[in-house]
């Protein structure tokens, strides 16, 4: 893991991210897209040719590219609701214990969030709003170096929270058995989702968007996924609504001499497991601890089952940036807008309120990111790609949609009426106006009428 002594090289290089239409794709996946459509062609361009004959040719289309892509024959896209009822009464207890308290946690967290209908009287009239759920919403749960169940608890749990109506899973079906694996089942069980499927990548995303004969159409798709699901999300972005556009995972760390080494190497390990393209990056004003995290990571990768895998991240995105002080640090940090910052230092609670982007902070060494992927509470769908400058986890509010309520009387019309006719006849909006002068005739002929 390498240790930059320069903050400005750092800038230019680990902590600049690409656009998700920007990252370099390896040769072998180029390779497989001009097997796949027989010639060159961009993964957008691919996303695309899917999505529309998905579009087009519904179920039938859906399983042609699953056969291509996934080299699984399907014969059905549903999973029967027994399936994965079975799934939940069979799995290991306590594997059913701990998705359990999960969901427990991840439900309790999202019910504390309120967003509420209101109203206010004003003189003869009434103005507010109605807070509805969202009727039926699609997640989506990554299944391809590993099943994730806990990416569906994060989705379908504060969708639940919110009174979302149905809930509709889709996951890549496994390329050996044909099937979703047995943890997501237990999950979508435990979840209480209503409906489940084999599908994955853009084709699932265009199946939920525009609709099957078998999936239904739904009205937001949330939860990340790979390139192609990302590409696919923001192609049908307008026809359906999205939680957003999720790159590779990343997780920065300000750490100060408190910190205990062992500690800040396996928290940084942990995240670069996730893929060769995430990102685990070390703040520190101390080169000593810098030294001892950096040889405290090669002492411990060389122990975990992902070692490929962690190798690639901390090799390409990854890294150690020596900074002037902690200040600098959530500079940095601010600057960078994490999807996790962890704040292993002597004083977290001073650092905190400094904090202006970051999908999630993580206080202290006890609250360590590990336990928001799985058990804390809040949605481990967080922003990436620097969206936490504006973006939020995964949340109740992503469930529920506004509509505005105008009850007004006469007296508001008196009050009100004018100025909004004026307004229309300064933007050249006449039939605006004449729609307030039907109702109120203005005192003198307006400038239409003269």
């Amino acid at each position: 893991m390498r240790i930059y002594d320069n903050v400005e090289e750092a800038r230019r290089t680990i902590l600049r991210r690409p656009d998700v239409e920007e990252v370099e794709i390896p040769p072998a996946l180029a390779a497989s897209l001009e097997r796949l459509f027989g010639r060159p062609i961009s993964p957008a361009e691919a996303v695309q040719r899917i999505i529309r004959d998905v579009r087009e040719r519904g179920d039938a289309a859906l399983m042609e590219w699953t056969r291509r892509i996934d080299g699984v024959e399907l014969a059905a896209l549903e999973v029967p609701r027994e399936a994965w009822l079975a799934a939940r009464d069979v799995l290991e207890p306590d594997l059913r214990q701990a998705l359990e308290l999960a969901a427990e946690r991840i439900a309790g967290f999202h019910q504390r969030q309120h967003v509420d209908s209101w109203t206010a009287f004003d003189a003869g009239g009434m103005l507010g709003q109605i807070v509805r759920p969202l009727q039926r919403v699609g997640v989506y749960v990554p299944a391809g170096t590993a099943p994730l169940p806990s990416s569906l608890l994060m989705a379908a749990v504060p969708a639940r929270a919110a009174g979302v109506e149905e809930i509709v899973v889709v996951s890549p079906p496994h390329r050996r058995t044909g099937e979703i694996a047995p943890v997501i089942l237990a999950a979508a069980a435990i979840a209480g989702v209503e409906r489940v499927f084999r599908a994955g990548g853009a084709q699932a995303i265009a199946a939920l968007a525009y609709g099957t004969e078998s999936i239904p159409r739904v009205d937001k798709i949330v939860g990340p996924g790979n390139l192609f699901v990302a590409l696919a999300k923001r192609m049908v972005f307008g026809q359906v609504g999205i939680d957003g556009i999720y790159g590779p995972t990343e997780t920065l760390v300000i750490a100060d001499e408190s910190a205990p080494p062992a500690v800040v190497a396996a928290d940084l390990l942990a995240q670069a497991e996730h893929d060769v393209l995430a990102s685990a990056v070390l703040l520190t004003p101390s080169e000593r601890l810098a030294r001892a995290v950096q040889e405290e990571v090669r002492r411990q990768a060389a122990r975990l089952s992902r070692q490929d895998t962690i190798a690639g991240s901390l090799s390409n995105r990854s890294g150690i940036v020596l900074v002037r002080d902690l200040e600098q640090a959530v500079e940095l940090a601010n600057e960078y807008a994490p999807e996790h910052l962890c704040l292993l230092v002597a004083e977290p609670w001073e650092y905190v309120w400094r904090v202006r982007h970051a999908g999630g902070i993580f206080v202290g060494e006890h609250s360590f990111e590990v336990l928001g992927d799985y058990v804390a509470g809040p949605s481990h769908v967080m922003p990436t790609g620097g969206t936490a400058r504006f973006a939020s986890p995964l949340n109740v509010m992503d469930f529920v949609k506004v509509t505005s309520l105008v009850a007004l009387g006469r007296a508001e019309l008196d009050a009100l009426g004018p100025a909004a006719a004026r307004i229309a006849a300064a933007e050249g909006l006449t039939a605006h106006a004449h729609a307030v002068y039907v109702r109120r005739p203005p005192a003198s002929p307006s400038p239409e009428e003269s």
